[in-house]
């Protein structure tokens, strides 16, 4: 009945199925009352609001960037974009957004986005290769070699994303250790920026990068929740930040107004911004039933305005200082 979009179509169904009432087999015939009923019941579903899409989610709550911007980080080839990747990239551009990173976590995705990114022809896309953490375990004698061919793509701006998990550790802590070890050699044997992931390794993590400091790469810790003393740590390291709709976030259990109140702390020059996608909608977004179930690269200006308020500055300013800063950093002309 969803089809009977107008009060023409629905009387017609109305029609159809009464006719086919009257004429059923059945020893019971449908009584004035039962039809009664029934037309009721089609009518209040009929006149039932029907619930939104994503796409019209999005499009309801889009603000439009003062400035463009640059999604550092964003799972494009994730399977929940296997039905409107393109429309997406279109709100994208809709929003302010100007270019996209898309996030390489193990083989099948770096290929996947190597080939999304080239051939990419109205939108500028960048991707990344490596092994996330998580996919550690699938490293093999022969990936570094195939990171090594895939890194030589002109699309691709990065290694990573790699990094240590010791949150979830679906892959061993040391199997995540020797491998994150390689993509940092690698990156500094190919000149290429490091896009990194750290949750509950801190330690483990800056005594890594430690083994091969000073770093002539680029560095940028992705998605960055971690604590006071671990950002402190990590800029000593010289490494850029990335924050997410995570900084939206009020539920005091997630962490976000702590992660806000440690923005200052970074260097204007070392700050970045991403959505993760489609991880992290933004939860500034209100009321709660306007907000899209899955996050996208759209949404990046509703982590801006939050990372601008939490540094009491101009969105403007903001916006034309990380997007800057992702340009400088992966070597981008958009």
């Amino acid at each position: 009945w969803q089809q009977c979009t107008t009060e023409v179509s629905l009387l017609l169904c109305m029609r159809q199925l009464l006719r086919q009432l009257g004429q059923s087999h059945t020893p019971a015939i449908a009584t004035a009352a039962t039809r009664s009923s029934m037309a009721t019941a089609m009518l209040a579903q009929a006149s039932a609001p029907t619930k939104k899409t994503q796409a019209q989610l999005v499009e309801a709550v889009l603000r439009t960037s003062p400035v463009p911007l640059v999604d550092i980080g964003a799972n494009l080839v994730d399977s929940s974009f296997g039905k409107d990747r393109q429309a997406v990239i279109e709100r994208a551009r809709q929003a302010g957004v100007e270019c996209i990173i898309v996030t390489g976590t193990c083989m099948r995705t770096n290929l996947q986005a190597k080939e999304l990114c080239e051939s990419s022809t109205s939108f500028p896309l960048f991707f990344t290769a490596g092994v996330h953490p998580h996919n550690a375990k699938e490293c093999t004698a022969t990936t570094m070699d195939e990171l090594r061919a895939l890194a030589s793509s002109s699309s691709c701006v990065a290694i990573g994303e790699c990094g240590l998990d010791f949150n979830r550790n679906l892959s061993p802590p040391d199997v995540q250790e020797l491998w994150f070890d390689q993509q940092v050699a690698l990156a500094i044997e190919l000149q290429k920026p490091l896009f990194m992931h750290c949750r509950d390794a801190g330690d483990h993590f800056a005594r890594i990068l430690r083994k091969h400091a000073p770093l002539t790469v680029p560095a940028v810790i992705h998605c960055f929740t971690g604590t006071r003393a671990e950002l402190e740590a990590f800029l000593a390291l010289d490494l850029h930040i990335g924050i997410t709709g995570w900084v939206c976030d009020e539920r005091p259990e997630r962490g976000g107004a702590e992660l806000a109140s440690l923005l200052p702390l970074i260097p204007a020059d070392r700050l970045m911004i991403e959505t993760d996608a489609p991880y992290l909608v933004p939860r500034t977004i209100k009321p709660n039933k306007a907000r899209p179930g899955r996050n996208e690269p759209a949404l990046l200006p509703f982590v801006l305005q939050t990372v601008a308020a939490a540094l009491g500055q101009d969105e403007t300013a903001v916006g034309l200082r990380v997007t800057a800063n992702a340009k400088r950093f992966f070597g981008i002309k958009v």
